[in-house]
């Protein structure tokens, strides 16, 4: 595999991570020029959390692309990779789109094309089982406030 198929594979798994960083000083933190995400943290089963957040997304009639299954991939090649410790009991990421808001966010600029499809992830940390992390990254610019809007709900929907 060449350095550039490697980094853009890597692209979401470093992003998960950087967010997670951030996680903690920013739970349920209203958005501001220097955050780049926002998350819920909440009590519960992954299962329970994951399913909520799924029907959250698909209760607005949005239709989930693609799950991608961050959780199980670095499990399962933690080895192969020189991997130390297990960073997640399960990791998800879901990735879809609204033609009615990136409609909006693309006739505002067509260069927003380049963040469809939008993504929530939720994860439980290794060291934290029955701790959930629910959250989508904040996308730049005011073009993008629709987008940052409707994650955000969804992400409210999926943890209350």
């Amino acid at each position: 595999m060449n350095k550039t198929a490697i980094l853009g594979a890597c692209t979401a798994f470093a992003a998960l991570f950087l967010i997670h960083g951030q996680a903690a000083a920013q739970d349920a933190s209203a958005p501001d020029t220097e955050s780049t995400a926002y998350v819920r943290t909440v009590e519960g089963s992954f299962d329970d959390v994951a399913f909520a957040v799924e029907q959250a997304i698909t209760n607005e009639g949005l239709v989930i692309d693609l799950t991608s299954h961050v959780g199980e991939m670095l499990s399962r090649t933690k080895e192969d990779v020189g991997g130390a410790k297990d960073l997640f009991t399960q990791a998800d990421i879901f990735s879809f789109c609204s033609a009615t808001v990136s409609r909006q966010v693309m006739e505002a600029d067509p260069a927003n094309i380049q963040y469809c499809p939008y993504t929530i992830f939720v994860y439980e940390r290794a060291d934290e089982p029955g701790t959930v992390v629910v959250g989508h990254r904040y996308y730049p610019g005011e073009t993008m406030k629709p987008v940052n809007d409707m994650l955000t709900g969804l992400v409210d929907t999926g943890t209350e």
